[in-house]
């Protein structure tokens, strides 16, 4: 008899914050789009690529760290590689999807082609396509995914250590941030460059998630909710806030002290800077005060569309780019203005709630027969 499933409960804020994530990077993908103000890249060094990276690290290891205790390392492996199997193959679909969508919509438009990075895959396809095949070729805003399928590659020995001794699993991720930002590594890129997320810099909030879902987060807790702290990340949020307005209005930059600036810039998405990462801790330590995992609110039919985008992101957020792109030609080249970018965004977010729901319910009424192995007895006498 094959082991028993593990059950595993849900923590419905992940598949909130999540589902928000989702929706915040589909709107941050529509160029000159007046509704991303309301997302996070514009009012802190972080954005949405740091809440959805986290969360998938916790999600993981609160899943696979609880295969890992009851069945072993290597199932959990296996189930592991089959995930980051299952991506890959979601970012190859999505590239192709991509592409056609682009040849559709905007032909051999030269300004879509340059904007998108495909100037190379139409000079060589067939190279393109193979470096593709090793996700070393990608269009603009396709690099979430390739970062996510190493993130997973890497996990095992990740989670086994984290598993054994917590401490000394965080401090080798540390330790690999560290070493790839003081040796410039990175993966190479085609046809020029390297990875845009650095997944040896990046897997550091990946691992930090899934140290939190492996008790992290409890002996954390009495730290992160002291009014010191609390105070602190309210401060350092504010500080970033300041910040990123000079970038909105250059006319504040001078009040930023130049000593100051020598200290803050570059501020490094690639690599994931120390500042992303400080603010993203910030904006944890506020939720977690104020969402803690027995919030009514998650039950309520308000954020059930929100929970449903998260509980199904490979698909919603393949979808997102896909239609960001469609959002994105019809604020060019059928109407411009604010009032088209508001209706493009509404019906992308409404598009992507309604799919995740259809999904959701698609899941629930089941499979309506079930595949069974033929009884050996059964054979044998038919054979006679």
């Amino acid at each position: 008899m094959p082991p028993a499933p593990v059950r595993i409960v849900r923590d419905l804020r992940l598949d909130l914050f999540r589902g928000l994530a989702l929706l915040l990077i589909f709107l941050d993908h529509i160029p000159s789009n007046v509704v991303s103000w309301v997302t996070v890249r514009n009012y802190g060094f972080s954005d949405a690529a740091e809440i959805f990276i986290f969360i998938s690290g916790y999600a993981n290891a609160y899943v696979y760290g609880a295969v890992i205790r009851r069945r072993g390392l290597i199932d959990a492996a296996a189930w592991i590689l089959n995930r980051a199997w299952q991506i890959y193959l979601a970012q190859i679909f999505l590239f192709v999807v991509y592409i056609a969508e682009i040849a559709y919509l905007a032909g051999s438009s030269a300004y879509y082609t340059e904007e998108a990075n495909l100037q190379i895959f139409l000079q060589q396809p067939d190279v393109a396509m193979l470096e593709a095949l090793l996700l070393k070729f990608r269009p603009v805003n396709l690099d979430i995914l390739p970062l996510y399928v190493m993130l997973m590659l890497g996990f095992p020995p990740f989670l086994w250590l984290l598993t054994r001794n917590p401490t000394a699993g965080l401090a080798a991720s540390v330790a690999l941030n560290a070493l790839a930002r003081s040796l410039d590594w990175n993966l190479p890129a085609y046809p020029t460059g390297s990875w845009y997320f650095n997944p040896f810099a990046w897997q550091l909030l990946f691992v930090f998630g899934a140290w939190c879902a492996l008790g992290g987060a409890v002996r954390l807790q009495r730290f992160a909710r002291s009014p010191a702290v609390l105070t602190l990340a309210a401060a350092y949020l504010v500080f970033a806030f300041l910040i990123v307005m000079t970038w909105h209005f250059p006319q504040l930059a001078r009040l930023v002290p130049g000593w100051m600036a020598k200290l803050l810039y570059p501020i490094d998405k690639s690599n994931l800077d120390l500042l992303r990462f400080a603010h993203f801790l910030a904006l944890a330590a506020l939720v977690v005060r104020f969402v803690p995992r027995d919030w009514r609110m998650l039950a309520s039919p308000v954020l059930r569309p929100l929970i449903r985008v998260g509980q199904h992101s490979l698909e919603i957020f393949g979808l997102g780019i896909v239609l960001a792109f469609a959002g994105h030609f019809a604020t060019v080249d059928i109407a411009a203005g604010v009032a088209m970018q508001a209706l493009v965004s509404a019906l992308g977010i409404a598009a992507m709630i309604g799919v995740a729901l259809l999904i959701s319910w698609y899941d629930s009424i089941g499979m309506p027969f079930e595949i069974v192995d033929e009884d050996p007895e059964v054979r044998r006498a038919g054979r006679a």
